[in-house]
């Protein structure tokens, strides 16, 4: 770790850390505390993802939908409309409705072989986003003189790296640069999840080899072909198999790579003294701490 000790955390004359876990426990709002309340650099991993390497796809989309109607067709092809997505850090509703769900067309879905696409174009643009940080830090420093840093990741970053690889070429990095914090859920947490996701599906990145196995184990269980599943359905039942599947690698990157704190610590953080008071109790409290 960067920060050998809670004490050298404390003392350091400059913070950085980056924030991992699933979505919905607080890393993009503790970030947001921090960019607002302090001197810190905000750097938003799927803001990235979807404005510097998935842009184009994005806005492309959204103009192939167009072309479907005269008006706009006419509109577009004489550069007389512009389309673009408007993603902020609060919202990346653009990029998850690329990502799709797979199933019925009339429902929205895609065909799967597309939706492994998008998810593979999201693979790619996510490691190039996570290995943009140390850039980032940099030009924080040189562009706003800014020296704290927090790395606001997607809760996909645990299905690009390898957490085990102690030569990972994603984590490796990332560690020599910034300590590495996995916000914990507990058990309420994950029902709450769960239960808020059935409410208002969207579209993920999952690991390609958990995915093709949900997506064969789906339509044999429930005696269909890949035009007759509803989306929304699979990604539903999908979900809770996720965040099982990830909790795992997110307990093995904190294990040989960082630190973890619980969600409920997280919510009740008010101000960066709190946060660094925080991350000082997490570091003493890693075991083997290195």
């Amino acid at each position: 770790m960067i920060y050998e000790t809670a004490d050298a955390w404390r003392q350091a004359r400059e913070k950085h850390v980056l924030l991992f876990g699933m979505s919905g426990l607080g890393k993009t709002h503790v970030s947001s505390m921090l960019r607002e309340e302090g001197q810190w650099f905000h750097y938003s991993i799927d803001y990235r993802i979807g404005t510097r390497y998935m842009g184009e796809h994005i806005a492309d989309n959204f103009k192939a939908e167009a072309m479907k109607v005269p008006l706009l067709r006419e509109l577009l092809l004489s550069d007389s409309v512009y389309i673009a997505s408007n993603i902020t850090f609060d919202n990346l509703a653009p990029l998850s409705t690329y990502l799709g769900k797979p199933g019925a067309p009339e429902k929205g879905g895609l065909p799967f072989d597309e939706y492994m696409h998008r998810q593979e174009q999201h693979r790619a643009a996510e490691i190039s986003a996570l290995l943009d940080t140390p850039h980032f830090i940099e030009r924080a420093k040189a562009l706003y003189r800014l020296d704290d840093f927090v790395c606001d990741s997607g809760g996909s970053i645990c299905e690009v790296v390898e957490p085990d690889n102690p030569d990972d070429p994603v984590l490796k990095p990332l560690s020599e640069h910034l300590l590495l914090v996995w916000i914990e859920g507990s058990d309420a947490h994950t029902e709450e999840l769960i239960r808020r996701f059935d409410r208002a599906p969207k579209p993920m990145y999952y690991q390609p080899e958990f995915l093709r196995a949900a997506w064969d184990e789906y339509l044999d269980r429930n005696k269909l072909q890949e035009h007759e599943v509803d989306p929304d359905a699979f990604v539903r039942w999908t979900y809770a198999r996720a965040l099982a599947h990830r909790q795992p690698r997110y307990a093995a990157m904190a294990e040989n790579w960082g630190v973890k704190v619980q969600a409920e610590e997280v919510a009740a953080v008010r101000c960066p003294g709190d946060f660094t008071d925080l991350i000082a109790r997490a570091i003493d409290n890693a075991p083997g701490r290195r």
